[in-house]
């Protein structure tokens, strides 16, 4: 296959771009790096479309390697033929390649299998002839044979029908040509496994919908029920059209008595043989489709999640609620140093919620917190209503924000928190956590594995591995984004930087602590195990403040440092102001000098000139810096205090196929549905919201015994 001309098409880009990225991976580059510094390459792709782009390329090679292993297993029974050989070139699915394998793919035992055993295919062959003047029932007696196990000329003509059925359901074309039929007509239905036990699927207990407009989240849900055994799911289709295809396949009219056969066989094929198999791949394909789907809402939200803007320089008391082991407390500093921890009791009785109001509050002024923290787990609304009335008597103005503390306790369990924390009681660690997620949520995050962040729906149903792979590639593609500080970043984020794995994050951490912090971004050519393609892939993510080179805190690659001092010189910088590192005004000279007339002179594309510009412009910029900032809050709302109609501000906490969940300042996160997000049809809510977004909601409904709290966004 020329993998170059078909990923062109796919992707819609020039063969060329496509060839070159093929290049690139195949030269070890890794995807950020690809996307960041390779522009000119690809015409400026995002690291997105490269990594679907990765991604196809692997299947389609995977594909090639299943199409030649056909090849070589057909062969091997001398059944190859050119017009085989030629159907395996043809096809362009793996569905595809194991139809034409199907006739010739070894079989367990089966019926059509036994009565080739007992010499009845020739009977089979004479009935497909259906040659004029043929008696089927006469020439059958003559494969009657007691010792054979077939007894009378009925059982001979039952045998040779099943060889005909498994030959039917054999049949690529046959198989082909059906699925498009199911596809387009088909139903999935769903009924209750018993209609007298109550569960959260009472929906679908007697549900049905067109294959081809069911959502996503729905062929989850009816998934997980009938996996939890409250459901029974099938396919229904209406069996005259498929008949019709295979009568039409197998029929050519020009004998009735083989006609009424040959029917007979195709019955047989399509309800015991192929309903089964393609009710099978159906669901197998919904299920893959939905899961794709919810992976890419699960991605997009954990982006927007781990790209909402760090809180900086700011003191934090973090909070982690509880009932009987009370409520965990830290504080950090504004570089997310532990300063002090605390258990506190804001549940139990009026002398100890006293006390731990008392607690929080010399803390508060001790260290001049800024901003409180809390995790939004158990006994969070009653911590959330104490701190927000211990606040008023606080000497100084002090906000609170609750945060999600998924992964927080996993977090604090694992080795990495154990090294980081090594004094810490590992409760406490989990509200040091909660505190510096709300500093700087990437850093933060990265050390929890990412699908226990609970940003998905129906996440435990999704492929593990794949799920996995999808949400890294986020974390790894955000992490390049911002950037790391050489100095100052954790094991678990230095690992997610280009070109680093395990061993060669530990050598720098071990180099920091043994030479102290590094002066440039040369320096790390001294770490053990960081070769020249793992410097080449990693340099232009890592960022050094403390250099003296103003370019090794910026995202301009070091391969591009004398290109860009070049530049800095042709727009009229002098050397003094080179290296007062201040280009503020460096756009509006480049536009000046003429962007393309520049890029010439230089021998630069275009993309990457751009991108040094903007680098030298806000050196240490973080993009973050650019997305709304996270709504702090110094009152709290109770559900009982909520009424139909009432106004409110909110942060969206996690968009899904049906809507989007907002916080709205109570302990429940209420629901705007999809079609209370705004006038226009939207296919998803994510082209109108994303995580962190703040929003203003009104309430339409409130079920306080339910907990249900229905938002509308319409009208505001």
């Amino acid at each position: 296959m020329d993998y170059s001309t078909t990923l062109s098409q796919l992707f819609n880009i020039k063969e060329e771009y496509a060839q070159n990225i093929i290049t690139l991976l195949d030269e070890g580059n890794t995807i950020p790096f690809i996307a960041r510094y390779r522009k000119e390459m690809h015409g400026s792709m995002d690291d997105q479309l490269i990594r679907q782009f990765s991604e196809k390329l692997d299947y389609l090679r995977g594909l090639d390697k299943r199409r030649e292993e056909i090849r070589e297993l057909i062969n091997a029974q001398e059944k190859l033929t050119e017009e085989i050989s030629l159907s395996l070139d043809k096809a362009s699915t793996l569905s595809e390649l194991e139809d034409i394998y199907r006739p010739f793919k070894p079989k367990r035992k089966t019926r059509a299998s036994i009565a080739k055993q007992r010499g009845l295919e020739p009977l089979a062959l004479e009935i497909l002839k259906q040659e004029n003047g043929f008696d089927p029932e006469k020439y059958a007696e003559q494969f009657v044979d007691e010792e054979k196990e077939v007894p009378t000329s009925q059982d001979a003509l039952n045998g040779a029908m099943d060889i005909i059925a498994e030959q039917l359901s054999d049949d690529a074309e046959i198989r082909k040509e059906l699925r498009v039929i199911f596809r387009r007509n088909a139903s999935l239905k769903s009924l209750a496994s018993d209609e007298d036990k109550e569960s959260v699927y009472t929906n679908y207990y007697d549900y049905s919908e067109p294959v081809k407009k069911i959502a996503g989240h729905r062929i989850l849900a009816v998934n997980r029920g009938e996996k939890e055994g409250f459901l029974k799911v099938s396919l229904v289709l209406d069996s005259e059209q498929p008949l019709d295809v295979i009568f039409r396949s197998v029929d050519n009219g020009t004998n009735s008595s083989c006609s009424d056969i040959l029917r007979a066989a195709g019955e047989d094929a399509y309800t015991r043989l192929i309903f089964p198999s393609i009710e099978r791949e159906i669901r197998s394909e919904l299920t893959d489709t939905a899961c794709e789907n919810a992976m890419k809402v699960f991605a997009t939200n954990l982006k927007q999640l781990l790209m909402q803007p760090p809180v900086k320089n700011k003191t934090v008391l973090g909070l982690d609620p509880g009932y009987r082991t009370g409520c965990k407390v830290a504080v950090v500093d504004g570089t997310g140093k532990v300063l002090d921890t605390a258990v506190i009791y804001p549940t139990h009785s009026e002398a100890k919620i006293a006390q731990s109001k008392k607690k929080l509050l010399e803390l508060i002024k001790k260290h001049n917190v800024d901003i409180i923290s809390i995790g939004n787990g158990t006994a969070s609304k009653e911590t959330e209503m104490f701190a927000a009335d211990a606040i008023k008597e606080a000497d100084h103005t002090v906000y609170y924000m609750v945060v999600s503390e998924a992964g927080a306790s996993v977090y604090s369990a694992s080795k990495l928190a154990a090294t980081e924390l090594p004094e810490l009681d590992l409760t406490l660690r989990s509200a040091v956590s909660i505190a510096r997620r709300l500093q700087d949520p990437l850093a933060e995050l990265v050390k929890i594995e990412p699908k226990a962040i609970g940003v998905g729906q129906y996440q435990h149903d999704m492929p593990q591995k794949r799920l996995e792979e999808t949400l890294d590639g986020v974390v790894e593609d955000c992490v390049n984004s911002v950037g790391a500080d050489l100095n100052t970043a954790s094991p678990a984020l230095l690992l997610r930087v280009s070109g680093l794995n395990s061993t060669v994050c530990k050598n720098i951490v071990a180099y920091r602590e043994e030479n102290g912090a590094f002066n440039s971004r040369a320096e790390l050519k001294k770490v053990p195990k960081l070769g020249p393609k793992a410097f080449e892939q990693c340099a232009g993510f890592l960022r050094v403040p403390e250099s003296r080179n103003p370019l090794d805190n910026t995202g301009v690659h070091p391969e591009s440092y004398s290109t860009a001092k070049e530049l800095l010189k042709t727009v009229g910088y002098s050397d003094a102001e080179i290296k007062s590192a201040k280009f503020g005004d460096i756009s509006s000279r480049v536009i000046k000098f003429g962007t393309k007339a520049l890029a010439e002179k230089l021998g630069m594309g275009l993309p990457t000139l751009l991108d040094i510009v903007n680098e030298l412009a806000k050196p240490g910029r973080d993009p973050r810096d650019e997305m709304p900032k996270p709504m702090l809050r110094s009152d709290v709302l109770d559900i009982n205090d909520l009424k139909e109609g009432m106004e409110l501000t909110g942060t969206v906490r996690n968009v899904i196929d049906f809507g989007a969940f907002i916080d709205i300042g109570v302990h429940q996160d209420g629901l705007v549905h999809i079609s209370q997000i705004c006038d226009k049809y939207l296919k998803h809510p994510s082209e109108v919201l994303k995580v962190g977004d703040i929003v203003k909601v009104k309430i339409l409904s409130v079920d306080v015994k339910k907990n249900r709290i229905s938002l509308t966004m319409k009208n505001i």
